[in-house]
């Protein structure tokens, strides 16, 4: 895969992927993506996009000030499908 950005080679990695709501922060870490070697913009897979978005509304109904999630955890999996 090339970066979106500049074009380079990307790699597969991981990365803390952070949503500012008004009312929260959000972040969920550990979401797989692939890093630019050049620039370090982070591309996420279009499997991934929808599996954060189901993640980040679930964390919304919590409604807590900050909220910190691990991508891989096995409950999070089951909510987010």
């Amino acid at each position: 895969m090339k970066c979106i950005s500049c074009g380079a080679a990307t790699s597969p990695g991981t990365t803390a992927d952070v949503t500012d709501l008004i009312n929260c922060l959000i972040i969920v870490r550990n979401a797989p993506c692939y890093k630019c070697t050049e620039c370090n913009e982070i591309i996420y897979t279009g499997d991934v996009i929808k599996r954060l978005e189901k993640i980040i509304e679930t964390a919304k109904l919590a409604m807590n000030d900050i909220s910190i999630i691990d991508y891989n955890n096995k409950d999070n999996k089951r909510l987010a499908g």
